[in-house]
């Protein structure tokens, strides 16, 4: 063979192999972003919303699907299960008096949750992205709820309400056994 033969040749295998790398780049993304979606439901589509650029947006979830299978998330005993029940109860019953500390003593005490069973609890964001990645339907309770809390003294005691009852979803998850997603 002569060497311009072999020299198409070598042409020829190298554009195949890169082809071939480039369908494997997609495929695996493909892959990646079909597993993002799945993980994380309708917080996908709010993430990807939030960016410019949706790389930008898989990678910030697929960082938070890491840094939430780092953790070791545990169960709450049965008495620290009964403690939260009580505390919730005194809390939920506060809110007649007092709708806008309630619903702060809410949030606080759904931190505290958290933080026993092992989750980060350093800034809302870090709690939401975590809640995210083991259950994308009540984040947006999480977030809905933090909206209103923050604002606890401009907002209208429907609202709170209304931040109260998105509360208490994430709370009874966060009480429930065996709730953490396993990878």
């Amino acid at each position: 063979m002569s060497a311009s033969g072999i020299v198409v040749i070598v042409v020829l295998a190298v554009i195949v192999l890169a082809v071939v790398g480039a369908l494997v780049l997609v495929m695996n993304r493909r892959r990646q972003r079909a597993g993002l979606q799945e993980r994380f439901g309708p917080e996908y589509d709010r993430a990807v919303d939030d960016h410019d650029d949706r790389r930008e947006a898989e990678k910030e979830l697929a960082d938070a699907a890491d840094r939430r299978d780092a953790l070791e998330i545990r169960d709450l005993s049965t008495a620290e299960r009964d403690k939260y029940a009580q505390q919730w109860m005194e809390v939920q019953a506060a809110f007649v008096d007092d709708p806008g500390a309630a619903t702060r003593d809410a949030d606080r005490l759904i931190g505290a949750a958290m933080r026993d069973r092992g989750y980060p609890v350093e800034d809302f964001e870090s709690r939401a992205s975590m809640v995210a990645a083991d259950n994308p339907e009540l984040v947006e309770h999480y977030r809905s709820a933090h909206e209103i809390g923050i604002r606890t003294d401009e907002a209208s005691t429907e609202e709170l309400r209304r931040a109260f009852v998105h509360y208490r979803a994430l709370f009874e998850h966060m009480l429930s056994e065996r709730n953490d997603v396993t990878a």
